[in-house]
């Protein structure tokens, strides 16, 4: 073929040859069987159609897998975003959340309709007794005009017996206490008196304050169990005629405080002796400037135990505040959720502390994957079924804990229930094509498995911490009327009352009885504490305390219905 092209092709002189190939030097190389010679001339030429293709091969494939991330994160922003709709817009309950869903074909039809209230062949409410409360007798008679016969107009006979009814009414009314201190002149030439001799001055809770018990009582049952804005209560008052300004509520607030804070302190370390409590944190406003805090967000932690209830103002949220509040020597059960600073307690790093977490919680993340993930609502709902089974079955044994031989009945098919659910999570797991969803659920579960099963071997552990949930519910309330405090000493404040209103109402006590005998005492102390504090706490009351502060109030009626 290089002869061909040297050759002329004929004898014509105006034909131009054509230029002559230089003949291609020869490679010394030794080929090599992937590819061509690095060093050969003909590379470039050769091989750069094949560098191509690799090139845009692999930018295609980036370009693919840079598609697949964006769809995946696409279906992520999906799911977070039906999250939030139902966080803002959903129902907030989780009643009825368990149900299985149900396919068009296999729907219920539509459910008969059915009246409110009390429902045909249910027990009906036990009838309220109300003769332990004063009565005032009014007496109506027949006027003289329509005592008579219409007809002849004899007067009418009066007859034995009375035909007798009740109307309950409440009566608030304001009213002064004009304090009269009369005075006495001695009668005799000893000398051991003044001149005069006054009875002694009506005992004050504050001393030179206009404002007797009963209206601090009021003030602090409506801000603190009641949690309105103070600016409520005294729109209140007014029209019942008493019309205080929101500065001497204030002041006098603040000059209350250290009359609750033994209190508070007695309540706090009979706290830590329990052996079991429920903790929870939830966030409080306090609107004042405190060098080296950013922001005033602070935070109410609820230490929650059999017989006391305690709530501590802390400036964070980290594990210092439980820590120190428990102090060094704590032992016990804390029931909490799966916040870490939790679990970077120091007495629960040295096994002091045993952490229960809560199953509430767990339960809540696989209906949180049901309402972002349509497609995986049947397993998530299959899985709060099993929960549920798991709670059925702990309800029976606790019922059971006086009855060795109904407990140990109870407590194998509960144990059975934990190692199944356990097994469940374990054989999904070693999926390799299970759902990120799942997965992130399921990993949740084994990370927390340890706390989540303490309940097995302590049967008196709850299985959630909905206690402590619950009775925060009220400084939310409180949080959404009056936004907080506007010192650090009112949040303090609403710390020390709260516990103390709580664990009254936990003891089945009337915090109106027990604030007004309290408050009496430090009027009569001349403003201070009672020496006698220890009277005043719920575990020590006598009997006839007990009776007589108890929120049923005195024995009521047999039911007579």
């Amino acid at each position: 073929m290089a002869a061909a092209l040297t050759a002329p092709v004929g004898s014509d002189p105006a034909r131009v040859p054509l230029p002559v190939a230089l003949p291609l030097p020869a490679c010394s190389a030794p080929p090599l069987p992937n590819g061509p010679c690095p060093v050969c001339p003909r590379l470039a030429v050769e091989f750069e159609p094949w560098r191509q293709a690799g090139f845009w091969k692999s930018m295609h494939d980036r370009a693919r897998q840079r598609e697949a991330l964006l769809k995946q994160r696409v279906v992520e922003l999906e799911a977070q975003l039906r999250l939030r709709e139902q966080q803002l817009f959903g129902r907030k309950t989780e009643a009825g959340a368990a149900a299985a869903p149900t396919s068009p074909q296999t729907a219920p039809g539509p459910q008969p309709w059915r009246r409110r209230g009390q429902q045909p062949g249910r027990p009906g409410p036990r009838r309220r007794a109300y003769a332990h409360r004063p009565a005032v007798v009014e007496d109506h008679e027949l006027p003289g005009e329509r005592c008579c016969c219409r007809a002849c107009g004899r007067p009418f006979a009066p007859v034995s017996g009375t035909e007798d009814s009740t109307i309950l009414e409440v009566e608030v009314r304001a009213h002064r206490r004009l304090i009269r201190r009369h005075r006495y002149r001695p009668t005799c030439a000893c000398g051991a008196h003044p001149g005069v001799v006054t009875a002694p001055p009506a005992p004050r809770v504050l001393p030179k304050s206009l404002l007797g018990v009963s209206v601090w009582v009021t003030v602090l049952l409506d801000k603190y169990l009641s949690y309105r804005p103070t600016y409520r209560l005294l729109a209140d008052l007014k029209t019942h005629g008493l019309d205080l300004a929101s500065g001497t509520l204030t002041d006098g607030l603040q000059r209350l405080r250290p009359l609750f804070e033994p209190v508070y302190q007695a309540l706090a370390e009979h706290s830590r002796r329990q052996p079991l409590w429920h903790a929870d944190e939830t966030r409080w406003q306090v609107f004042a400037t405190v060098e080296g805090k950013v922001g005033y967000r602070w935070y109410l932690w609820a230490f929650h135990a059999a017989e006391v209830v305690v709530f501590v103002l802390a400036q964070g949220r980290a594990h210092d505040v439980p820590e120190d509040y428990l102090g060094p020597d704590a032992q016990g059960i804390l029931v909490v959720d799966r916040y870490k600073a939790y679990q970077a307690i120091a007495q629960v790093k040295q096994g002091l502390i045993v952490l229960a977490f809560c199953w509430a919680h767990v339960r809540r993340d696989f209906l949180t994957v049901a309402r972002t993930w349509p497609e995986q609502e049947s397993w998530a709902l299959s899985w709060v079924e099993r929960i549920g089974e798991v709670y059925r079955r702990n309800d029976a044994r606790r019922a059971a804990r006086e009855d060795p031989a109904a407990f140990a009945a109870a407590d194998g098919p509960l144990r059975a229930a934990v190692t199944a659910l356990a097994e469940q999570g374990e054989t999904e797991l070693a999926q390799e094509t299970l759902h990120p969803a799942r997965r992130k659920v399921l990993e949740s579960l084994g990370e927390h498995w340890t706390g989540l099963t303490v309940f097995v071997e302590h049967p008196e552990v709850p299985m959630d911490n909905n206690t402590a949930e619950r009775v925060e519910r009220g400084p939310v309330v409180g949080r959404k009327n009056y936004y907080g405090s506007g010192a650090v000493w009112a949040g303090q404040l609403a710390a020390m009352l709260f516990s103390l209103l709580q664990t009254l109402c936990l003891w089945g006590l009337n915090p109106r009885a027990w604030l007004t005998a309290y408050l009496t005492a430090c009027a009569e102390a001349g403003g201070a504490a009672p020496a006698d504090l220890e009277r005043f706490l719920p575990w020590n009351l006598s009997a006839e305390q007990l009776r007589c502060w108890s929120l049923a109030g005195a024995e009521a009626e047999a039911d007579t219905s």
